[in-house]
């Protein structure tokens, strides 16, 4: 009967472990305590929210909590960012919308994980598609962003306002279209802090094409793919694309760009100076 009760009541099972993890004396908050971690009016206080209804909450009663509670509720019981998910999850059934973290560029870790793949591309885009990490691979078969500057790094700015970048495209318009939906629905479930409709206004003032296509309202998960591009050196080459997550960065995923076959393996050989 306990653990059905707990069960249904997920929430407040949540709120109450991780309230009483919690050193109360580290945060500030004195008394003698017959059990451990904040008292409930403390954790009220440090969220901003009425004693009642944290109690409430923690009780299974009052319905569902908004957003902006739960936001503050992980903040005053200190919740790592996969704690935080987890209370939207068990709170509203769904998680909160990505934070973008202060910290730029990805970790040495996984730019090691990139330059372990020497024939096969890869590179790290935010949801605005700007590009912060790459590897040798990329730099040969695709753009050379180390030769940018950071503002240039920009996979939708190149696509339709650099000349040299959409000729390399064989099929320019399935590639854009695609660029444009998925950068739609992926600031969308980022959260729109403004610089996206900085870059909707910037892109749709100088490009035609851009205009049009973010008209038709489409939007679409980056999931997998092909392109072929035009390649100055080797010819075209023709890339399944897959994407993947970053686990613990939600602001950013992985691009990785496989030869589609053996010629397309070769040419990166080729270009990389293995051959």
């Amino acid at each position: 009967m306990l653990d059905a009760a707990c069960d249904a009541n997920r929430l407040g099972a949540f709120l109450k472990d991780r309230r009483e993890r919690l050193d109360a004396a580290a945060l500030g908050f004195g008394g003698r305590r017959r059990t451990p971690g904040l008292r409930r009016e403390e954790v009220a206080q440090r969220a901003h929210i009425s004693t009642t209804w944290y109690t409430w909450l923690e009780q299974g009663r009052g319905g569902a909590p908004s957003p902006r509670v739960l936001d503050s509720l992980a903040r005053a019981l200190m919740m790592t960012e996969a704690e935080r998910e987890h209370l939207f999850l068990v709170g509203i059934g769904h998680p909160p919308k990505a934070r973008t973290p202060e910290r730029e560029g990805i970790s040495g870790r996984l730019q090691r994980f990139l330059d372990a793949m020497p024939m096969i591309p890869a590179t790290v885009a935010t949801a605005m598609w700007d590009i912060v990490g790459w590897n040798r691979a990329a730099r040969l078969a695709l753009t050379d962003y180390e030769a940018l500057p950071p503002g240039e790094r920009n996979i939708l700015r190149r696509m339709f306002l650099d000349p040299a970048t959409r000729a390399a495209q064989r099929d320019w318009e399935p590639v854009a279209r695609f660029l444009v939906a998925t950068f739609r629905a992926g600031t969308a479930r980022a959260g729109d802090d403004g610089r996206a409709a900085e870059l909707v206004a910037e892109l749709s003032a100088k490009s035609v094409d851009f205009r049009h296509l973010w008209k038709e309202n489409a939007v679409q998960m980056t999931g997998e793919g092909a392109k072929t591009i035009r390649h100055p050196v080797v010819g075209e080459i023709t890339f399944e694309f897959s994407s993947f997550a970053v686990d613990g960065r939600p602001d950013l995923r992985l691009m990785v760009y496989v030869p589609a076959d053996g010629i397309d393996l070769e040419k990166m050989h080729r270009l990389c100076g293995s051959v």
